[in-house]
């Protein structure tokens, strides 16, 4: 019996389809806008009928995809305070979701938070409640932190890489805005950011900026703990 023979006659269970699922729009350009269920099944070595015994169409199939790579997420360490497990599982969801460059804008296209999805978030506020915050302050850390519980990076710009500006219209933006020059020109850490591929914004360090921002929310969700906050009186935020 050759190998593709036996690969064929693997049981095909719902892991293995999504696995197969995920291990295609890793190594596709076109990631998730490039996988069907006639590629997948070619994949697979069936039939495509044969994945609709597992998942109904390719929503349920992204839905499945999302759940996978969102349980990669670890855990914190045992016995870590609230601030530093929350940003240890925050960056193990950065690390998860990098893997998968796709995964991002799939679990945003989704018409509802994925089982996985939910899992995360209810540990994350788990965590903020287990470290003595009151659900009010919970309720609004987790606004506050927004995309950033599953990785994502919040910038205010596009950060795509384009072609260097003419030196003359960059003199005369320079001239015209000159707060942003002299913020952009305090990259120090630019060059490090070059090298290692995680430029944004024509030369700011992805990972650096990622982790200052999550610090700083940390922080003052920290400050508003420990002196008792309560939103009490403010309306309600998510009517």
């Amino acid at each position: 019996m050759s190998e593709s023979e036996g690969v064929r006659r693997t049981p095909l269970n719902r892991e293995r389809v999504l696995a197969a699922a995920v291990a295609f729009a890793d190594r596709e350009a076109g990631g998730t806008d490039a996988l069907s269920m006639r590629k997948l099944a070619q994949d697979l070595g069936v039939v495509p009928m044969a994945l609709y015994k597992h998942v109904a169409n390719k929503e349920e199939l992204l839905a499945g995809m999302v759940d996978a790579v969102v349980g990669g997420i670890d855990p914190p360490a045992a016995g870590a305070d609230w601030k530093t497990a929350v940003r240890e599982r925050v960056l193990s969801a950065r690390r998860a979701l990098r893997r998968h460059p796709w995964a991002p804008r799939v679990i945003e296209s989704l018409p509802a938070p994925t089982p996985a999805v939910l899992g995360h978030l209810d540990a994350v506020i788990g965590l903020l409640r287990a470290g003595g915050l009151s659900a009010d302050l919970a309720h609004h850390a987790m606004h506050a932190l927004g995309g950033r519980l599953l990785g994502f990076t919040q910038e205010l710009f596009d950060a795509s890489p384009g072609a260097a500006p003419d030196p003359r219209v960059a003199a005369q933006l320079a001239a015209r805005y000159p707060h942003i020059a002299e913020v952009a020109a305090t990259a120090a850490h630019a060059e490090r950011a070059a090298e290692d591929g995680t430029a944004v914004g024509g030369g700011c360090d992805d990972q650096f900026e990622f982790e200052f921002a999550l610090d700083v929310l940390l922080d003052g969700i920290e400050r508003l703990h420990l002196a008792g906050w309560t939103s009490a009186g403010g309306g309600s935020c998510c009517g």
